[in-house]
């Protein structure tokens, strides 16, 4: 029979819950902690003091109290000194952050990555070389104690490798960390994520489902993955591949879906399907903009007319502010197709009318197969949900058993467009959190 832990393995562990604490929720008092973590005064005030020693928290007298009486020492997170570096590989873009403790982004850089197939040189130089920039920037007595990338594709969490990216063209066993690895060098291992994973993490920890136990993130760039976490812990099934709720079959006779099959929730809701419907693709006609107005479909070459504009294209005096329109790709189509049925533009109130059909379809599977707490919509379906959500509400009451949507509540990404991120630097933080000196022994060794 194993015997029960040490002395020494129960201070470690209430060091890291102390600092976890302190880094999810920024500067809190002795006092609070005592209250939190079930703890005597005198413990919390021996930990604190452990973690102040080795540069990770500092305490000081609170500003204000308001009350009579001694004040209790705040305890801060070292967010200047203690940091780590966050990646971002989306379809579209590719971001690099030096994030420190307590979740404060310090530096960041971003480029515009090319849709379609991509060598590991075209992501890896370019994030590399941004992180090599922001740490010649560092002060000498900084330390990096993670490094972490969330990744648009199932990565495979033994090795990091990408096994597979649909929307991020032909991405098949790409050896992703060993590669940064190599390139970085800074003397640790990069963990690698799933993009939607590691958000649905960081929205649960520091975002809109603190608190929640059992929730669900959707998450849309192009396609559409999902993270779901029950009783507080990641889904990420046998080998760590579960989530790809974007390959959910919702209808089977649908759109060819980049994976190969019909009808996945991503070839439904996705960003070109919504484009298409709103006339928006680079190669439609669209001739959208009043009553009985209609939006055709055309192959390569063909033009965007709006309405008011003339049959070459050129804008008339009724013609559309946003003329160019057509060469949006990304969120920033997304939201102007959102923008245009605020404005009561009838295509894109119809287009987001049958996508949030079948995200409704979606999240209605969902919500009778794990009966979440909440439902969060991130990245590009952030703003899908915002100009749909009558149609995902009417969805859900036809097909969502009555005792598994009771008490559910549908919200937006707190932490918005950096969700992904956030979560990588979530990742590259978890094992000073799990045992702070230990790991900031290797740092700095």
């Amino acid at each position: 029979m194993r015997a029960g832990p040490s002395q020494e393995e129960i201070r470690r562990h209430n060091l890291g819950a102390l600092l976890r604490h302190v880094h999810l929720g920024g500067p809190t008092s002795r006092a609070e902690l005592t209250s939190r973590m079930g703890l005597n005064r005198s413990t919390i005030m021996a930990l604190t003091a452990d973690l102040t020693a080795a540069g990770l928290v500092r305490e000081e007298l609170p500003r204000e109290t308001g009350r009579a009486g001694r004040p209790s020492l705040v305890v801060r997170p070292e967010s200047a000194r203690v940091y780590v570096f966050a990646f971002d590989v989306g379809v579209d873009r590719l971001v690099a952050a030096r994030v420190g403790l307590g979740g404060a982004i310090l530096d960041r850089r971003e480029t515009v990555r090319r849709r379609g197939p991509f060598s590991l040189e075209e992501i890896v130089g370019p994030l590399a070389g941004f992180a090599r920039q922001m740490r010649r920037k560092t002060r000498p007595d900084t330390v990096c104690v993670g490094v972490a990338a969330a990744f648009s594709g199932g990565v495979d969490r033994g090795n990091g490798v990408v096994r597979f990216g649909p929307n991020m063209g032909p991405a098949e066993d790409v050896p992703f960390a060993e590669e940064m690895n190599r390139r970085l060098a800074f003397g640790m291992p990069v963990k690698v994520g799933n993009d939607a994973n590691l958000a649905a993490l960081a929205e649960h920890s520091r975002g809109v489902g603190v608190g929640c136990r059992d929730l669900i993130y959707l998450h849309g760039d192009v396609g559409v993955g999902g993270g779901i976490i029950v009783n507080g812990q990641l889904l990420g099934g046998h080998a760590g591949f579960g989530g790809e709720i974007g390959h959910m079959v919702v209808n089977p006779k649908g759109r060819l879906c980049g994976c190969g099959s019909l009808g996945c929730l991503e070839a439904e809701v996705g960003e070109r399907t919504l484009l298409e419907a709103a006339g928006r693709v680079p190669g439609a006609v669209s001739i959208a903009a009043g009553p009985g107005s209609a939006s055709v479909a055309a192959g390569p070459g063909a033009v965007s007319v709006a309405a008011g504009s003339g049959a070459d294209g050129h804008e008339t005096p009724g013609s559309r502010a946003d003329g160019r329109r057509e060469r949006l790709i990304g969120r920033d189509a997304v939201r102007a197709v959102v923008d245009a049925a605020d404005r009561g533009d009838i295509v894109a109130q119809a287009a987001l009318s049958r996508v949030g059909d079948w995200l409704g379809l979606g999240v209605a599977n969902l919500v009778n197969i794990f009966n979440p707490e909440m439902v969060i919509f991130g990245g590009m379906l952030r703003e899908v949900y915002l100009g749909s959500a009558a149609q995902v509400r009417s969805r859900l009451a036809v097909d969502a058993l009555s005792a598994s949507r009771e008490g559910l509540r549908l919200r937006t990404s707190a932490l918005g467009d950096d969700a992904t991120l956030m979560g990588a630097a979530e990742l590259a933080f978890a094992q000073v959190l799990a045992d702070p000196l230990e790991a900031l022994a290797r740092a700095g060794s």
